[in-house]
């Protein structure tokens, strides 16, 4: 087991590995503050490879805290769209609003400060200080909990609030003063490439302080928490065809998939088929009278704790009807072509439908004719 007089010891072999391993990220050449905000708010729930693409896309079309304050909400979506948990770019947007309201558009270097920001919590507070402006704090991430579950051998889960206690507590008596930009990246990426979830233990410099190595037991930390039950969803959504036009129309503000635009569709109740879902749900959301004009595929996706099956429909109004919707469970719609739909941020499961009609010949004859 570690002790507390080899805690410096420690620190300078993760420095030594970061300085010899570290990724050649874009916001490490300068680590502008707005770079390593994005980053951070980026890479929750996202893999490294994946961040960086987005990050580079983003930084071409935002290149400063006050073109997001500025942008429009679909524009951002639609940016991050594939991302998922969408929550965090319309926190993005609200906490640059603040920069550029009370911080004259510069991002703010005391920590209070960073952490009173829409979407920043401890964590992404820690990182910003410390990497950005290299103050002496802490940002303790998954990468992190998982190097200390191994080499204290930590046998409970570490989001247990003791254990959580004491890697804080820990990484803070770890942390060399005036290296903390360095320090807690070197944290982080260790965790990541080296102490990742299948250990590179005959590569690792501190396999010797290890305890979870020293017991031949490193695959078996950190300890599973118990996983939550999957739920499986039938749903069905109709593609509305009209005029060479399709039919689209805006989520509520709030919910899942909040502000999005979405084919309507919802779940296939007890009894019932994918079929009559559909003309129900149209009737209900719109009161479109629709027909059925042929099925496109089943679309499967999965979110969260959800699995859904999505049945998936060629409609055509039933009879001479208005194109006027009455809505019911939307804020706004459209009529849009298929050049237009593309520019719309959509829900997953949408967007996975549009991926298969880009070679689904019925739909070029059913626009030419509707």
């Amino acid at each position: 087991m570690i002790t507390p007089d080899q805690y410096q010891t420690v620190s300078n072999l993760l420095l030594i590995w970061f300085e010899a391993n570290k990724r050649p990220l874009p916001w490490r050449e300068h680590y502008t503050p707005y770079h390593v905000w994005v980053s951070e708010i980026m890479l929750q729930q996202t893999q490294m490879e994946r961040g960086v693409a987005y990050f580079t896309r983003w930084m071409q079309e935002l290149p400063d805290v006050s073109s997001v304050a500025n942008a429009h909400e679909d524009f951002l979506l639609k940016l991050w769209e594939g991302l998922g948990y969408y929550s965090r770019v319309r926190n993005l947007h609200k906490a640059a609003k603040v920069i550029a309201t009370e911080h004259g558009g510069i991002f703010p270097e005391d920590y209070a400060a960073i952490r009173a920001l829409p979407g920043i919590g401890d964590y992404t507070a820690g990182a910003i200080a410390s990497i950005a402006f290299n103050q002496d704090v802490i940002c303790v991430d998954a990468n992190v909990e998982r190097v200390f579950a191994r080499l204290f051998d930590i046998d409970t889960p570490v989001k247990q609030k003791h254990n959580m206690e004491f890697i804080r507590k820990t990484v803070t008596a770890m942390l060399p003063a005036g290296h903390a930009r360095e320090f807690n990246q070197a944290l982080m990426e260790f965790g990541a490439l080296l102490c990742s979830k299948k250990p590179k233990c005959h590569l690792c410099p501190l396999n010797l302080f290890c305890e979870a190595y020293h017991l031949g037991i490193p695959h078996e930390r950190p300890v599973p928490v118990a996983k939550k039950e999957i739920k499986n969803i039938t749903v069905a959504t109709g593609f509305l065809v009209h005029n060479g036009k399709v039919y689209i129309q805006k989520r509520p503000e709030t919910g899942v998939w909040a502000g999005f635009w979405e084919l309507p569709g919802g779940s296939v109740e007890k009894d019932e088929t994918p079929e009559e879902a559909v003309i129900r749900e149209f009737m209900e959301e719109t009161e479109f009278p629709v027909r059925i004009h042929d099925k496109i595929t089943i679309v499967k996706h999965g979110y969260t704790t959800y699995r859904v099956t999505m049945h998936c429909y060629f409609l055509t109004l039933a009879q001479e009807h208005s194109p006027e919707p009455v809505l019911h469970a939307a804020t706004a719609y459209r009529w849009v072509t298929m050049d237009e739909l593309d520019e719309v941020t959509l829900p997953a499961g949408h967007r996975k439908l549009l991926d298969h009609l880009q070679t689904d010949l019925r739909l070029a004859p059913l626009l030419e004719n509707s």
